[in-house]
């Protein structure tokens, strides 16, 4: 194995529409939705600094100011807080705050597609391995899944894809990826192949959200003909990339929400709040009240 180079950066897209949030989203991006009290954004790049990662890089689209509003410094709100004496949320509010320098914005000017997005950080993120985090799957779990793709990328270099096992009836919807010899902190893929057909998929192993790259994938991006819904596909490129290289998948131990469904957002949402201790035992019992309600009204109908 060649040497592995060091991962320093990651891109999180942040450009979509959210259309299937609408009409929450007509003012307020999708990744300013909150789980709990915390945008969605702001999971994945926890996520990234948690792994090691030292800068940010986000794709982002025209009315999306206010999420680099959100890692910027805000000195008027914490004068505020200050006169009241709210230093833990000062504290808090510190500890979010990204070093400066540590981020960077550029746009995706079309919609065409995650593999354009990526292809659109590529002078930013330069001749380096990257990490990519999706931040509409948010990560559940002791550890978030990047961390995870490293431990597996120090091992085997070359690219690693984070995956999770979904009920092979239900393969046809994901990502799927085919598994190979296995290795300490995952296997090797075979394969990759969107939305199989029903009874086709090599495995039941799904994307889940979580790659780490090598930046020869930028000069494939560059000539990748449109595939599904007449976008820029980023794993149509992964599948020209694995030709000449590896590619490995870690299966994530905790759980990924898709926060880009409403079904997925509501389910972090209880999650999150159920793992906090200041809130946890309060959501639980008005939960567990909701669902007994719920039951009972079926029973009766």
């Amino acid at each position: 194995m060649d040497r592995v180079r060091t991962v320093r950066k990651a891109v999180i897209p942040v450009a979509g529409n959210g259309t299937r949030f609408l009409p929450a989203t007509k003012a307020v991006p999708k990744e300013m939705l909150t789980i709990v009290d915390r945008p969605v954004v702001q999971y994945a790049v926890d996520e990234a600094r948690q792994a090691g990662i030292e800068h940010i890089v986000f794709v982002t689209s025209r009315n999306k100011q206010v999420i680099e509003d959100h890692f910027d410094d805000a000195p008027e709100l914490i004068s505020s807080l200050s006169r009241s004496g709210k230093s833990a949320q000062i504290s808090e509010l510190e500890a979010m705050l990204p070093a400066a320098g540590s981020v960077s914005f550029t746009r995706q000017q079309a919609p065409l597609g995650l593999g354009h997005a990526v292809w659109c950080a590529r002078d930013l993120i330069g001749d380096e391995p990257f990490a990519l985090l999706l931040p509409d799957m948010v990560s559940f779990g002791a550890r978030g899944c990047m961390a995870g793709l490293m431990d597996l990328y120090h091992e085997v270099g070359g690219n690693v894809v984070g995956v999770e096992q979904c009920a092979p009836e239900e393969a046809s919807k994901y990502g799927i990826v085919g598994k190979g010899e296995t290795v300490r902190h995952g296997f090797s893929v075979t394969e990759m192949v969107e939305k199989p057909a029903a009874g086709k998929a090599p495995s039941n192993y799904y994307l889940n959200g979580r790659y780490i790259l090598q930046p020869e994938i930028f000069s494939i991006l560059a000539h990748q003909t449109r595939g599904a819904g007449n976008e820029i596909q980023l794993t149509d490129g992964m599948l020209t990339l694995s030709q000449s290289q590896s590619f490995h998948a870690h299966p994530y131990e905790g759980r990924t929400f898709d926060c880009g469904s409403k079904q997925g957002f509501i389910e972090a949402n209880v999650a999150f709040a159920l793992a906090r201790a200041d809130i946890g035992d309060i959501v639980f019992e008005s939960v567990r009240d909701m669902v007994l309600s719920h039951e009972s009204r079926i029973r009766a109908a």
